[in-house]
């Protein structure tokens, strides 16, 4: 039996040069990789036997292409370049300004850092530990939220940071962070106010945040096909299977070569985009897509989904739940669904499904049942809220996806009356909601209730919180008892059960 490593390959913000995918390409394809993928954070994985490696790693030395082996010491810098222009269109954050920050990185990153416009969800804006966010209303001016590594703890920076600092200042706060790991890596209650402290203003142009950043509302555009805009056309292409033919992509780069395009983009959702087709080109890209019978017209709750990098599991889970998903002809529009089999992964998603071991020992899991997690107001940009249904074996998964995916439309339905009622004429009586309370972990946000109980932790429905023993911890980021606040029901939008 064959034995894999994964070569991964950074494209800074998702940017691929057709010149150099087309080398990088050609190097692997003569040692027999036939076939490539995409990852989450935007980067080229490359699967190969160590005997092709041995050969292979001369090609890319003497092609001068940075990579890895089996490992993310340098995570890849994620942007929204990929949606501009096709999916976001009037904002000051333009190509120049991203390629200028690009430009600027003089050093590789070993914090991720994520670089996106403010007002789409297409690319995520929280999945990074550095996290800039265009602010829509100070032009070259950016938000920055900082995710402790290690944790689910974002804190929102005080102050608005000219674009010319971004990349210095990255830079500044991944020294602060591993200079002083105690109070900031892989700590449950990192000091945000500490990091703001150390790494000072002074020397950074900056204003100070006249109100907290507001996060877009989750909404996933139909990322494939030949599609218009402006005057020109773009592509996208998604595989199911997430592989895509090194024969394919070689006839891409040429095609991009000789129509004069000098770029291409891979995206967070393991597709790429090709921009700024021409018209008088449209059908040589027919005849690309027809010639490796390349599908451009999925169904949209398929492309919905995201999972784990090179996951065959998660993606059988995928293809499973998809199948009944399809037979029961259920809507997904707006929904990013995420399938997590691996603990220190993180995927994007409104709903997120959670394979865990009931039992581990030694390291291994045995009886795998999953848990179906929310995230707070079902948007992925969130971090996630609560856990929807715990422990169920894989033939209720389906049932239990279905009304988490109905919670999600009342969920959106409420919201929408919200909007849209008007008040009414003269004096109105409004009878109170009854104060029901919960008690919310405010690292994960995850809800322990007590008309549930926690089951995996042998804790039985009707026990107060207060009853709790005093080791109790979060069962999803492990964060002690005492990290619970009490919240209103009413807040949180949770059902009494």
């Amino acid at each position: 039996m064959k034995s894999f490593i994964t070569i991964k390959i950074n494209f800074r913000g998702g940017i691929i040069s057709p010149g150099d995918l087309n080398n990088i390409l050609f190097a692997v394809g003569k040692w027999g990789v036939t076939k490539v993928k995409f990852g989450l954070r935007q980067q080229l994985l490359i699967d190969v036997t160590h005997e092709s490696f041995n050969i292979l790693k001369k090609e890319l030395d003497l092609l001068r292409i940075r990579y890895e082996v089996d490992k993310d010491e340098y995570p890849n810098v994620v942007s929204s370049y990929p949606a501009e222009e096709v999916f976001i269109t009037h904002t000051w954050l333009s190509e120049g300004v991203y390629k200028d920050i690009f430009d600027l990185m003089d050093y590789q990153p070993k914090l991720k850092i994520n670089i996106s416009n403010s007002n789409q969800s297409f690319t995520p804006l929280f999945t990074g530990n550095i996290n800039w966010v265009a602010a829509p209303e100070a032009p070259h001016f950016w938000y920055l939220f900082i995710r402790f590594p290690k944790t689910n703890v974002v804190y929102e920076w005080k102050d608005l940071v000219y674009t010319n600092d971004v990349v210095r200042m990255s830079r500044h706060i991944e020294a602060l962070i591993f200079q002083y790991p105690e109070k900031f890596y892989d700590n449950p209650n990192p000091d945000g106010e500490s990091l703001y402290t150390l790494a000072g203003k002074e020397n950074y142009i900056t204003k100070p945040v006249e109100a907290p950043a507001k996060l877009p509302s989750f909404n996933l555009p139909y990322y494939e096909g030949l599609n218009r805009y402006q005057d020109k056309y773009w592509l996208g292409i998604y595989r199911r299977d997430e592989s895509f033919s090194v024969n394919f992509l070689l006839d891409l780069c040429d095609l991009c070569l000789k129509t004069k395009i000098g770029q291409l983009c891979s995206t967070p959702w393991k597709s790429i985009i090709v921009k700024s087709i021409e018209e008088k080109d449209r059908p040589e890209w027919n005849s690309l897509l027809a010639k490796h019978l390349i599908n451009v017209r999925h169904a949209a709750n398929e492309l919905n989904f995201q999972v784990e990098d090179n996951c065959k599991e998660g993606l059988q889970l995928k293809n499973y739940l998809l199948g009944r998903l399809h037979k029961n002809d259920t809507r997904t529009f707006g929904i990013c669904i995420g399938i997590k089999t691996r603990k220190k992964s993180e995927v994007f998603s409104s709903i997120l499904v959670r394979k865990r071991p009931l039992i581990s020992i030694a390291g291994f899991g045995l009886l795998h049942v999953y848990d179906i997690l929310c995230a707070k107001d079902f948007n992925p940009n969130e971090r996630t809220g609560s856990v929807f249904s715990r422990g169920n074996p894989k033939f209720l998964l389906t049932g239990q996806l279905h009304r988490a995916i109905f919670s999600f439309y009342t969920h959106r339905i409420n919201l929408q009356k919200q909007l849209t009622a008007k008040p009414a004429r003269g004096k109105v009586f409004i009878k109170p909601l009854k104060a029901e309370f919960a008690y919310q972990c405010k690292h994960c946000l995850t809800v322990y209730e007590e008309n549930t109980g926690d089951p995996e932790k042998g804790i039985a429905a009707a026990v107060s919180f207060e009853q709790l023993p005093g080791d109790y911890c979060c069962p999803l980021c492990e964060s002690g008892k005492d990290h619970f606040i009490k919240i209103d029901k009413n807040i949180l939008g949770l059902q009494t059960v």
